[in-house]
């Protein structure tokens, strides 16, 4: 599992990149993560990212 710094690091490396982006389409390979994905998920086609945060050692994408 990652550290605090490395998780960081990443967040800080790909929110360039993604804030401003938009989603095309979502694809679950595995539906039984920690939580089960909801399919609302699918509800994210073309909405923009608006911020990459990081919790703990999870990355989040933030949209509209």
């Amino acid at each position: 599992m990652p550290e605090l710094p490395e998780v960081e690091t990443s967040r800080r490396g790909i929110e360039p990149h993604l804030v401003g982006a938009t989603i095309l389409h979502a694809h679950i390979r595995n539906g039984r993560l920690r939580w089960p994905v909801s399919d609302e998920i699918y509800r994210l086609s073309d909405t923009p990212v608006l911020s990459v945060q990081r919790r703990a050692k999870i990355s989040t994408a933030g949209a509209a």
